[in-house]
């Protein structure tokens, strides 16, 4: 059996409706009240004044007790088809007892006819109609039988009455329905709209580049997490909300672009602490106030250039290391048969050791420049850096069993969140817990490295530390180069990686000296932010 349609569906209507019906009834009854006790009662000519009293008083208090249940759309087709019935009863009884009247009532009760069928199914409205119509063919009737005299209307306005009864009903209804389908239609739209309102917002939420919507008093009125991160300090109180307190230069920019005058292009520093930004400004509408300003990060579009650059050089790498690669294998092939020869003496397997290390090595750099070729654009998500951190250090202590040193993780008692590309900041937390484990120990004694999570204002941190001899500070500025190494098994493009992955990011890899020694690797990344309405 089909479900009905939402159309069909009674419970759609809205109270304000059947509300507006009730107050009309109430109307009704009023009018054939004020007919009944009021000296007007002399001008509607041969009066039942019994039956004139009675119907009076109980239409007005059926009425009143409609209107109150009136207000539980759950009830709404009994109601209707309730206060329909003593509508019709009503004013058939008011007809009789009123004749000089019984036009005009009849006149009212088609829109009580009218209104039953809107709300009410096709079957019901039509039994509306047709119960009307009978009611006033039986008072007719009624009249005629108990009269001697002439009927007391023509017969003619009788038939107008109950085809207009019968032609409201199926009327009624068509409108009704229509009514019904141009509100699901307008419920429908004003949910893709919603949804809609809600995908833009996501879409602005996560863009890199930040955005402010500026009204003609420059007062910002949005600002997506960008451009906050962007203000830093100066982002706007949203009890305030002045462009010229947040950002003087920029309100000044921008009253210039509005007057006509060229938007200056060059880079703009909001605050010494903060990256140099490129604004840009566009108008929301054509005959709006709105101005929607965009801030880029100039040390992104330096990011770029210098990304093209070295994706140039990564392409070139990786064609070279594939056409090492190949001889490499060879040699170090050679060498392990070498090594299974019987008649060499010991400088001699010595000398096919070190050739074996030193093929190593250089697979090792061939790896790393294909990784770094190979890598593929962040994709962040929202991630809670305590519970990614203990899985981190409980899958390396799973992976990589470990003797004597020891890692461990440090983390709060409440959730971090971030926005991080998880598989990037897994490659980077990998090169920063082994190189730890490498390097970051005392002649003698276990390496101790600690991951540690926390946040910081709007960011997230992540920290790996050792306990070792530290980083000297000429070699600390170079950390980050590529290719750049302190050990002679080292390849120098592991920080390097991690760096660029960072950037990716959008977010900060640096060395921090620890006060107490050692060496500590903070990343710094974005922690997720909704839009501000200010």
């Amino acid at each position: 059996m089909p479900h009905p349609s939402l159309i069909d569906r009674i419970e759609s209507i809205p109270r304000r409706e059947l509300h507006a019906f009730g107050l009309y009834r109430v109307l009704e009854a009023g009018l054939i009240a004020a007919l009944a006790f009021s000296p007007l009662r002399d001008l509607a000519g041969p009066v039942d004044a019994p039956l004139a009293y009675a119907v009076a008083a109980g239409y007005i208090v059926a009425a009143g007790v409609l209107l109150v249940l009136g207000r539980d759309e759950r009830w709404l087709a009994p109601l209707v088809l309730t206060g329909s019935c003593i509508d019709i009863l009503a004013a058939a009884l008011a007809t009789h007892a009123l004749p000089g009247v019984g036009a005009g009532i009849a006149m009212m009760l088609l829109f009580n006819v009218a209104a039953a069928a809107m709300l009410l199914r096709l079957r019901q409205g039509l039994a509306v109609a047709v119960l009307a119509s009978l009611a006033l063919v039986g008072e007719y009737a009624w009249s005629v039988l108990g009269s001697d005299g002439p009927p007391p209307r023509p017969l003619a306005e009788l038939t107008m009455f109950v085809t207009s009864y019968l032609a409201l009903g199926w009327l009624g209804h068509q409108i009704g329905q229509r009514a019904r389908a141009s509100l699901q239609l307008a419920a429908t739209r004003s949910a893709q709209v919603a949804n809609l309102v809600e995908i833009n917002e996501l879409i602005i939420r996560r863009m890199r580049t930040g955005v402010l919507v500026v009204d003609g008093d420059n007062r910002i009125t949005l600002a997506n997490e960008a451009a906050l991160m962007l203000l830093g300090d100066a982002a706007p109180d949203p009890d305030g909300g002045r462009l010229a307190s947040a950002a003087p230069e920029l309100a000044r920019r921008l009253q210039r672009w509005r007057e006509g005058g060229e938007a200056d292009a060059g880079p703009l520093q909001l605050r010494p602490d903060q990256p140099e930004i490129q604004p840009r400004f566009a108008r929301l509408l054509a005959d709006s106030d709105l101005a929607l300003v965009f801030l880029d990060d100039a040390t992104v579009v330096s990011r770029r250039a210098e990304s093209l650059t070295l994706a140039a050089m990564g392409r070139f790498s990786a064609s070279l290391a594939h056409e090492i690669r190949n001889p490499l294998a060879a040699i170090s092939y050679a060498v392990q048969l070498l090594q299974e020869s019987r008649g060499m003496d010991e400088g001699d397997r010595r000398l096919l050791q070190i050739i074996h290390q030193q093929c190593l090595r250089t697979n090792g750099i061939v790896e790393n420049v294909l990784g770094l070729a190979r890598r593929e654009r962040a994709k962040p998500e929202h991630v809670d850096l305590r519970a990614f951190v203990r899985r981190f250090v409980d899958d390396y202590r799973g992976t990589l069993p470990l003797e004597t040193d020891t890692v461990e993780a440090a983390l709060p008692d409440t959730p971090v969140p971030a926005l991080v590309d998880p598989a990037h900041l897994q490659q980077i937390l990998t090169a920063l817990v082994q190189n730890a484990l490498r390097y970051g120990r005392l002649p003698d004694e276990p390496a101790r490295v600690r991951v540690q999570v926390a946040s910081e204002g709007r960011n997230a941190v992540v920290e790996v530390l050792d306990h070792g001899p530290g980083i000297p500070e000429a070699a600390a500025a170079q950390l980050f180069r590529p290719f750049f190494t302190t050990s002679e098994h080292g390849t120098g493009l592991g920080l390097y990686i991690a760096g660029e992955l960072a950037r990716a990011n959008q977010a900060t890899l640096r060395h921090v000296p620890p006060p107490g020694g050692g060496a500590c690797f903070r990343i710094t990344l974005p922690g997720p932010m909704g839009m501000l309405a200010v």
